[in-house]
């Protein structure tokens, strides 16, 4: 799943240690734009400090997420994973409108009235 979000706010990341190795997690808030009172979502992005770091709060970004969720000890908790963060492309501006030709510029002993069929004996 995918959605586009600002940064509104990057928290200190959190570490320890597994039975897998070293972790290290972080949580971003994101808001979404176009939201009825702007929704705010905190992504959890795990072992993924570099590309955390490459964040910038006030920036927007599409992240590419998965929803887990986990029970420990009879409770249910529920992560928004992120996966992929890419920079929002900004919108393509419009093309311009159809401009008129530029004229040619007269060459040298070469006037625009001998084009129309008009002698010009004038000196330059």
């Amino acid at each position: 799943m995918e959605f586009e979000g600002k940064v509104l706010e990057i928290l200190a990341p959190v570490s320890g240690q597994s039975a897998r190795g070293t972790w290290e997690r972080q949580t971003v808030v994101f808001e979404q734009p176009n939201k009825q009172y702007g929704k705010e979502l905190a992504v959890t992005f795990m072992n993924k400090g570099q590309e955390v770091a490459a964040l910038r709060v006030g920036e927007s970004y599409i992240v590419s997420f998965d929803i887990e969720s986990r029970n420990y000890q009879g409770r249910w908790y529920t992560d928004v994973r992120a996966w992929r963060v890419q920079p929002l492309q900004p919108q393509a501006q419009p093309p311009m409108q159809d401009m008129p030709p530029f004229m040619e510029e007269p060459q040298a002993g070469y006037s625009a009235g001998a084009a129309a069929g008009v002698i010009d004996d004038m000196p330059f």
